[in-house]
């Protein structure tokens, strides 16, 4: 398959994704109630997060500075920023275009290989997901209740699924993960079940493994697994903030009061969304995704204060990223920046 071809079915997945996510978002939505819930809003509290985003953004390069120390030890934080920034707004345009424009920005400007730094987004993306995990555990115990009532029910109501069998699942799937990020794990997996069907895939899985393997041993000593935990876990602290603090902005605080576990649990949707999402800034998919969760969440939380609060957050979190990014792009001038080391994929 060519790559124009791939280009093309990706953006047409991507717009079929876009068009079902946004008719299931707005089916049945009062467009009238939708419009005074939004306009209803204070602005200001939409206002105040604003510094909370951009230091989460901020804490996020400064993680990456982590992974980086073994590659580069003098990699300053206000260009890695600029990097994560750059990213940010690119995803926004054309879906995980940043993941990849990110290293390549750090590549050109460190004097270190490409396929290095890519390994580190690479490392950053498994620690993310294994948090997510991790935070879904814990706010799972604060709000197990509400999160059981809105799973299927029997005939007599009660629940199929229990707090221990999400208990039981919840520490699987943390099993599956720790054995899946171990290189000896996957290569026997890969070679029993790909390797006697396609070689050629086998060769690929096993690059892609490779790649995931040479993040990880970027992260040799233990102590920095420790110190990337606790940046982790600031990180995703400083997500949930903002979400609070917008709570203020539709009295969700007084009329239903959610607090801080709840923002987490929202963060937590969301973050799932973004992963997932196969459209650019998650257009869609993450209105659908958390305006779904609170409704079902929050007993008297109408679809429309929902959607609006989703839409708000989004919105604030998107336009900032283009702008920031934007503003980063243009000052890095990346047309400028000299190549010091070819770019090259080494598996």
């Amino acid at each position: 398959m060519s790559n124009t071809l791939k280009k093309v079915l990706q953006i047409a997945v991507g717009i079929i994704f876009l068009v079902v996510a946004s008719y299931f978002t707005l089916q049945g939505i009062d467009l009238a109630a939708l419009n005074e819930a939004m306009f209803s809003a204070n602005y200001t509290y939409i206002l105040i997060p604003i510094p909370v985003i951009l230091l989460s953004h901020y804490m996020r390069a400064f993680r990456w500075n982590t992974m980086l120390k073994p590659i580069v030890k003098d990699a300053k934080v206000w260009d890695l920023f600029s990097a994560v920034m750059i990213g940010y707004a690119a995803n926004n345009i054309i879906t995980r275009s940043g993941e990849f424009l990110r290293p390549y920005i750090i590549s050109k400007k460190e004097k270190i290989s490409y396929s290095s730094t890519l390994a580190t987004i690479l490392l950053e993306r498994v620690i993310d997901v294994i948090t997510l995990v991790l935070l879904f555990g814990l706010t799972f115990v604060l709000l197990g209740e509400q999160i059981l009532n809105i799973l299927p029910k029997n005939e007599i109501g009660e629940s199929y699924i229990d707090m221990t069998s999400i208990s039981l699942i919840l520490g699987l799937l943390i099993v599956i993960a720790l054995l899946n990020l171990y290189p000896p794990f996957i290569n026997f997996v890969l070679r029993i079940t790909i390797k006697p069907i396609s070689d050629r895939l086998y060769e690929k899985l096993l690059g892609i493994v490779e790649r995931f393997k040479k993040g990880f041993a970027i992260v040799k000593e233990p102590k920095m697994y420790i110190k990337l935990s606790i940046e982790s876990i600031i990180i995703w602290f400083l997500y949930a903030l903002p979400m609070f603090i917008m709570f203020y902005a539709f009295d969700f605080q007084a009329h239903f009061d959610l607090g801080m576990k709840d923002a987490m649990m929202i963060v937590i949707v969301a973050g799932i969304a973004v992963t997932i999402a196969p459209v650019p800034g998650a257009l869609g998919v993450y209105h659908l995704a958390v305006s779904i969760a609170m409704v079902n969440l929050y007993d008297g939380l109408n679809r429309e204060e929902a959607l609006a609060y989703a839409t708000v957050v989004h919105a604030l979190n998107y336009v900032l990223q283009l702008i920031v990014g934007g503003l980063f792009f243009f000052k890095e001038n990346l047309k400028s920046i000299k190549p010091k080391e070819s770019i090259k994929t080494v598996v």
